[in-house]
């Protein structure tokens, strides 16, 4: 027991508190040669590559404007969130490239892909863009169809007769 005391004897001369800044590293800007930060962002079964750079806020889509390739209003309303929530809204051009899935798992990777590279483009940005839930991918994709059912779980119509 008396060795469990002199073990713990030189503890009260540490530091009581350790600062969080000391303990986690200066993230640093990461961007190309022509200023751009490069990410990429995935939903269901969309990938989407995202190209960001200072500018008046065009949005690129497969090298469609966005309101064209996003016809739906929830849809451009998606995928402008992150500039929003940042606070950065018009102040970023986004090129694009997504393939696979549909419109809306479409919006949701360019979402996400335009938040991860904001968070490279300015490393500051990343604690509110977490805190709203935009640099989590959303792991959520459709059930495979079971043999013997309709579709994952629908079973077939029960006859009686």
């Amino acid at each position: 027991m008396s060795d469990t005391n002199n073990a713990f004897a030189g503890l009260k001369d540490l530091p009581s508190v350790v600062s969080a800044e000391a303990a986690t590293p200066k993230r640093e800007p990461k961007r190309d040669a022509q200023g751009r930060s490069y990410s990429t962002g995935r939903r269901k079964n969309a990938i989407a590559r995202v190209w960001i750079k200072p500018g008046k806020g065009e949005i690129m889509v497969n090298g469609k404007k966005a309101p064209v390739y996003f016809a739906r209003p929830v849809l451009r309303m998606l995928i402008t969130q992150p500039f929003l929530v940042a606070d950065r809204y018009n102040q970023f051009d986004v090129f694009c490239t997504v393939n696979g899935g549909g419109l809306s798992g479409q919006a949701g990777a360019v979402r996400h892909g335009i938040s991860r590279a904001l968070t490279l483009y300015e490393p500051e940005l990343r604690g509110i863009l977490k805190v709203a839930g935009f640099l989590t991918r959303d792991s959520r994709v459709v059930e495979r169809k079971k043999y013997g059912k309709a579709k994952a779980r629908r079973s077939f119509q029960f006859s009686k007769r």
